[in-house]
């Protein structure tokens, strides 16, 4: 009597398309990092080519604090986001408040910043090639860290409404992507304007 061989199954693969908000939301992601790589380049080119003061080493203090409190962000909006796909939406609601405390306080550093650059250091976006570049470049981010504040903002004031629930999880982790490039855009201008600038 021969022994019948035992065929082993292998386990189907399922594939599917990723999903439409992820796939635009990093298509907007790789066309604004290449905006901000043009500004990034702009500014490394015309670093110390200014013929007037003042010079970024005389203006220029490292925003230690609210850097922190930027990147501090992407850890609230990330527990943010667990919370709500496990259905706590009160733990979600203080997370995602504490995101735009964060983002709102690094935003007061940058308003502050300009504020004494103009007014005491007399630095205008006309006054060399380093206050050009300087002010278009962080202006860039500040722009984009704007944008963030309104939407997160917007999804505050619905959730705080009793709009958002655990099904949203989705729609809150695509917007919190962009939140986490924010965060990630400024290491690199941290990094270009005040440690290599400098």
């Amino acid at each position: 009597m021969s022994a019948t061989p035992i065929t082993m199954r292998q386990p189907e693969l399922k594939w599917g398309l990723p999903s439409r908000g992820h796939v635009a939301m990093f298509a907007l992601i790789i066309a604004e990092s290449a905006i901000f790589v043009i500004f990034v380049v702009a500014y490394l080119f015309y670093l110390g080519k200014s013929l007037t003061g003042p010079t970024p080493k005389q203006v220029l203090e490292v925003p230690i604090f609210y850097t922190i409190c930027l990147l501090s962000s992407s850890l609230t909006i990330h527990f943010s986001v667990q919370a709500l796909r496990r259905g706590n939406v009160a733990t979600f609601k203080a997370w995602w408040f504490a995101t735009i405390v964060l983002g709102a306080a690094f935003l007061y550093g940058t308003a502050h910043e300009w504020y004494r650059l103009i007014y005491h250091d007399g630095l205008t976006i006309s006054t060399n090639l380093f206050g050009t570049t300087y002010y278009s470049l962080v202006g860039l981010h500040g722009f984009h860290v704007i944008v963030g504040l309104i939407c997160l903002s917007a999804v505050m004031a619905f959730t705080l409404l009793g709009d958002v629930q655990q099904k949203h999880a989705y729609r809150i982790d695509v917007l919190s992507i962009y939140w986490h490039f924010v965060d990630a855009v400024w290491v690199v201008v941290f990094t270009v304007v005040y440690i290599i600038g400098r």
